[in-house]
């Protein structure tokens, strides 16, 4: 009986240790009997089993990640646009996981890939392809989950989230062509509009500009003529209370200057009676 002793031991303790399974923080288990499931969605923890006739099988209960590869796909204007999307998804019915793909997440890709393909498909169809370029984003996603998430459900999944990462315009249509047309003639016609205004206030700053410049050189005029017929009646007056002081020398003054005035050429010939006022100071004694 003492050999038995320590073979009973061991195998106690294997069956023991067989008896108890650990499921981590991140997992969701099933449990098997003889190829049977017995229990599903086993949560986090120590849990107990039938050794030997029972064994636990272990799935990743995180937000899985599906990239998928760029399809081509026609707007409702019969444009073509290669989109290119990723997916977040998760496990929420393990039983059903585990019956629809044998619990290979690899089996899992590749069946939800054209579920959610179709739902892109079925939502760009019924957009123009301003929309689905230019338009609202987290609204198309939105939509792409609603519609793929019925036809997932059948593989035991949950779609979190499809995300578009990028679109293109096949280079082999005229797509690219129409798109840089029309992006061309709304640059022109912003270049247009800009140009315009500024033309408008242009034209606006010049013609305040001449207004602004016709008024201040009416204005000098004004002030010049004013000063110059003040100038002038000064002047006036400063003659006229000179030659009331003295009216000879004024006089004479004045001869002298029409004198300077008449031969200032060198060329003058003046026939004159000798009488003449002009010579009342040329060879007489009686305008001095």
């Amino acid at each position: 009986m003492k050999p038995l002793i320590p073979i009973l031991v061991v195998v106690a303790a294997f069956l023991a240790l067989d008896s108890v399974y650990l499921v981590q923080e991140s997992q969701v288990a099933l449990r098997f009997q003889i190829g049977r499931i017995v229990e599903s969605d086993i949560q986090p923890g120590f849990h107990l089993k039938a050794p030997l006739v029972q064994n636990i099988l272990k799935f990743d209960r995180r937000i899985l990640s599906l990239d998928g590869q760029p399809e081509r796909y026609l707007t409702s204007e019969k444009k073509d646009v290669n989109v290119d999307f990723f997916v977040k998804w998760r496990i929420d019915d393990v039983r059903k996981f585990y019956q629809a793909t044998a619990g290979n997440e690899s089996n899992a890709r590749q069946r939800l890939s054209p579920m959610v393909m179709e739902a892109i498909r079925n939502e760009i169809n019924q957009r123009t392809l301003k929309d689905v370029v230019a338009g609202e984003r987290t609204n198309l996603a939105s939509r792409f989950v609603e519609v793929a998430n019925p036809a997932a459900q059948s593989l035991g999944v949950d779609i979190v989230d499809i995300r578009i990462k990028r679109i293109d315009l096949p280079e082999d249509g005229q797509v690219i062509g129409s798109v840089f047309e029309r992006m061309r003639a709304e640059r022109l016609r912003v270049a247009n509009e800009l140009r315009a205004q500024g033309t408008e206030q242009s034209e606006t700053i010049r013609s305040n500009a001449d207004r602004q410049r016709a008024v201040i050189v009416a204005e000098a005029e004004r002030d010049a003529q004013r000063l110059r017929g003040e100038g002038d009646g000064r002047a006036a007056e400063i003659y006229a209370q000179a030659y009331q002081r003295h009216a000879d020398f004024y006089s004479f003054y004045r001869s002298l200057e029409a004198y300077r005035r008449g031969f200032s050429d060198g060329e003058s010939v003046l026939v004159l009676d000798k009488d003449a006022e002009l010579l009342r100071y040329f060879g007489s004694d009686k305008g001095r």
